[in-house]
């Protein structure tokens, strides 16, 4: 540790555009001290100093703050200002940099815990870059973060799998990664377990939302579901009210739960974690590719690290999610009939008649405001991949038993919506009619 102390010292690796902002506010709250909660299994550890508050926080992402290129939020600004934060605007596809964000300011010591949180997330982006942007950037922050011996690098995946409705749904099922990105992101997390004395923890999420988080399909479907109760009809979807899981998770608990993994597998190293939790890290890809993309491993190579799935408890379904969202905003959700749907599953211009739907609506919001909303950050808009089904179900089971993490916000409700809406409207970003 840093000057001998207890204190860590952290890196947070991109996702200013998803879920770091929230991580950042988690570590060092704009309230107290920059401490940790104590959950059971951890007070084993305080006396070993493994439970000990933040000293340092370094951010790096693409992303300007000053101006802000991206949207960034009413409390991350505050954060940056606190004197234990720093951000640096970088690109981290470039090797030297990424060697040089791990020097740490003059004065404090090396970085204890990595939290990897890049990747690229816009599904219309080529295979190339999704090799550059995501596999090479992880595969270099990994091996960066071996060289240095951080005792910690928790890497998170997004839902860019389609799972079964059936089965256990837990960290042995295999999976299949949804298209390219999806399977890009997934050989992402073969590169890295394949990283030798890297202390990897995989931490697989399903969909995320809360306070300040727009990207992602529960904020659009707490837009677009506005819209509807605003316009007093009800929503439809283009698929049929089947099983269709679609797990959430709140950031808060996103958050709260990679700081339980860092503290984890910090306390273990790589090879204890590996036999408490470590899973087999399936090829999903291509085999010529191995020979193309560097540091792909071999196609044969057995690969074992730490996975972990992190949802709540709500068991979230198409409907169940379509239903909270819409009786919030005092509609109802209500599904196309047959024809309706097979219509629109051929229609080639389908995601532009569809979104004719609420986008004006959305508009028509914006305008009404008291007071104006000059910018937002939201869009009632539903691109082609938003508007496809996705079955996402993963088990949570593991990481309560193995790492002890208990959920802060286990259920996906109107009382974490209302507070997501309310903080919205006091940024000035969605409207108050």
């Amino acid at each position: 540790m840093a000057d001998g102390s207890l204190k860590p010292n952290v890196l947070i690796c991109g996702g200013v555009n998803t879920y770091s902002r929230a991580l950042a506010a988690f570590l060092v709250p704009l309230e107290g001290e920059p401490l940790v909660s104590v959950s059971l299994f951890q007070l084993s550890f305080v006396h070993a100093g493994v439970l000990r508050p933040l000293q340092h926080l370094r951010i790096v992402d693409k992303y300007s703050v000053v101006p802000a290129t991206t949207y960034l939020g009413a409390e991350f600004p505050k954060v940056l200002a606190k004197p234990q934060v720093d951000y640096k605007q970088a690109n981290l596809t470039v090797p030297s940099i990424v060697h040089s964000i791990f020097d740490p300011p003059e004065g404090k010591g090396p970085y204890d815990y990595v939290f990897d949180l890049t990747g690229e997330v816009r599904h219309d982006r080529t295979e190339m870059i999704l090799i550059n942007t995501t596999c090479n950037v992880a595969r270099m922050l990994g091996q960066e973060a071996a060289e240095r011996k951080v005792k910690a690098y928790v890497r998170f995946t997004l839902p860019f799998y389609e799972t079964t409705s059936k089965g256990t749904h837990d960290e042995k099922d295999d999976p299949k990664p949804d298209g390219t990105i999806g399977i890009w992101w997934h050989e992402t997390l073969r590169m890295l377990a394949a990283i030798e004395d890297l202390n990897l923890v995989i931490l697989r999420v399903g969909f995320v939302y809360g306070p300040y988080v727009e990207f992602g399909d529960i904020t659009s479907a707490i837009t677009v579901s506005s819209v509807y109760g605003y316009l007093k009809k009800p929503m439809k979807s283009v698929w049929s009210p089947g099983k269709n899981p679609t797990n959430t998770l709140h950031v808060e608990d996103l958050a709260g739960a990679a700081w339980a993994s860092a503290q984890w597998i910090a306390r273990l190293g790589r090879k204890e974690a590996d036999i408490l939790a470590g899973e087999s890290i399936i090829f999903r890809n291509d085999k010529s590719k191995v020979s193309q993309v560097e540091g792909m491993p071999p196609h044969d190579k057995k690969l074992i690290a730490p996975l972990f799935n992190l949802v709540d408890d709500s068991n979230s379904t198409l409907l169940s999610v379509g239903q909270t969202v819409t009786s919030f905003f005092g509609t109802t959700f209500d599904f196309f009939n047959l024809g309706e749907r097979t219509m629109y599953k051929f229609m080639d211009d389908a995601v532009e008649d569809i979104n004719e739907h609420h986008v004006g609506g959305w508009t028509q919001m914006i305008q009404s405001s008291n007071p104006p909303i000059p910018n937002t950050p939201l869009s009632a808009y539903m691109d082609k991949y938003a508007l496809e089904k996705h079955i996402v179900a993963f088990s949570n089971t593991k990481i309560k038993e193995v790492i002890g993490y208990n959920l802060k916000r286990p259920q996906f409700n109107h009382d974490g919506i209302k507070e997501i809406v309310d903080k919205w409207k006091e940024e000035g970003s969605w409207p108050i009619l």
